[in-house]
């Protein structure tokens, strides 16, 4: 099983890029593929996840060539996929399911999607649920609530729907099974979640309104979209670890350049702020419709902040390591609204309290989120207790306890930490990186 230890070193310093984002990673291999002609798709990210979501393309039918940073896809059109021989293992990725079965809702054939044991266990029920009133034929674990998940293709109709929760997975999901029903959809949810399919629609230039926290759009366009090219920008998600760790450890200067800053993808960076982190946002710009930027940031003593549920789907994926910000900060963070971490690929609330307290936090738990009391030395070596970690198959998670482990006053041994390739590939590297430049080492 692998593993990966820390030992307490500083500063962090250098320049570095991330992968891909992941999210506009999967999209960008599902448009293209149902685009006439050839896209290229480049600075993709090379995690597990997407390149589960680009053998499912392959699997149906679409022929997608990798080079070194780019996919060259070969766009089949709107109705040019064709049936599997065999299921679609999506692997760890809960996107990749959830808007693949809203794709495949509209076929003409049948499908299987299925995944590893954490996805085995997550909640289809919330996309499956919602596709069924559209008229979609799908089968599963538990009535459906489970994958894997068994989908006969059928005419979809349009529906008014209204998400009881602000989910990026169930509004994209419903979005691609829209494109192939009759009439008009509408998508509601009580706060806006991450828009990086509606950004990409308008990329293609495929029609749909907005307005507010509503997405509306008419099925089966007239319009067909050709192939383009694709710039995936950096996923801030992974530059999140080096934007706490960099604040938390004293005397460090990171930059990482061109980091996707999608407006509802930037909580992060806004409570970083607001708890003292210096982080400069250089050279603004957009690719592909997305918001692009370098992201310069510099050691500061942290304080404790509220993070209520306006800020959750802002902030989601970035939860663990706003964690470890809290543990090292001064005064008390209190989150709230955030009980969609239950049902992710762990239970982030119970899972990133465990490892914290082990490695000496302050943490209470809570039904929808946590109280951290914040030990007030930011980032010095003490700051955390070294300890053996669990991942709790979590990438997130065990990259988080990683960063943290910087301030510990002893090692830390974080075991199995495979699942860091889901999102992640060359995490480790990517870190000894910044510690080189300043004579530190893993």
């Amino acid at each position: 099983m692998a593993s990966l230890t820390i030992t307490p070193c500083r500063p962090l310093k250098g320049t570095i890029t991330v992968p891909g984002d992941k999210s506009v990673t999967h999209r960008a291999i599902i448009l293209t593929a149902l685009a006439e002609g050839a896209s290229t798709i480049r600075d993709y990210c090379r995690g597990e996840d997407c390149l589960n979501t680009m053998r499912a393309f392959q699997s149906l039918g679409v022929r997608i060539d990798e080079s070194p940073q780019t996919l060259h896809v070969s766009g089949k059109g709107m109705w040019g996929l064709t049936e599997p021989f065999g299921p679609i293992d999506c692997g760890n990725s809960g996107t990749g399911i959830r808007l693949m079965a809203g794709l495949l809702a509209g076929q003409d054939f049948f499908t299987i999607l299925t995944g590893d044991e954490s996805i085995r266990r997550r909640p289809m029920g919330r996309v499956v649920k919602p596709l069924r009133t559209m008229g979609a034929t799908i089968a599963g674990r538990k009535g459906g609530e489970l994958a894997p998940l068994a989908i006969t293709g059928t005419r979809l109709r349009g529906v008014s729907y209204v998400s009881p929760v602000a989910s990026a997975q169930i509004k994209s999901s419903l979005l691609f099974a829209a494109l192939y029903a009759d009439g008009l959809t509408t998508i509601s949810e009580p706060r806006l979640s991450r828009d990086h399919t509606e950004r990409m629609f308008a990329y293609f230039g495929i029609p749909f309104e907005r307005e507010g926290c509503t997405v509306k759009i008419e099925g089966r366009p007239s319009v067909r979209w050709g192939g383009k090219p694709v710039v995936v920008p950096g996923d801030l998600s992974a530059a999140a670890f080096f934007l706490v760790g960099a604040s938390i450890v004293p005397e460090s200067d990171v930059t990482i350049r061109g980091v996707g800053m999608n407006p509802t993808r930037t909580g992060l960076v806004e409570v970083l702020h607001r708890m003292g982190a210096q982080i400069e946002v250089v050279s603004p710009r957009e690719e592909a419709g997305e918001p692009v930027a370098d992201l310069r940031v510099r050691s500061m003593p942290l304080r404790g902040v509220r993070i209520g549920p306006d800020q959750i789907p802002q902030t989601i994926d970035e939860f663990p390591i706003l964690c470890v910000a809290a543990a090292v900060a001064e005064g008390e963070t209190v989150i709230t609204g955030a009980e969609e971490l239950r049902v992710k690929e762990s239970d982030r609330i119970a899972t990133m309290a465990k490892e914290l307290r082990a490695m000496g936090a302050r943490i209470e738990e809570r039904p929808d989120g946590m109280v951290i009391q914040g030990l007030g030395r930011n980032g010095s070596n003490g700051a955390l207790t070294g300890a053996t970690c669990e991942s709790h198959g979590d990438h997130r998670v065990a990259m988080s306890v990683a960063i943290g482990a910087l301030t510990a006053a002893q090692p830390t041994q974080i075991v199995d930490t495979a699942c860091i390739e889901t999102s992640f590939p060359g995490f480790e590297g990517k870190l000894l990186e910044l510690l080189t430049a300043s004579g530190n080492r893993l």
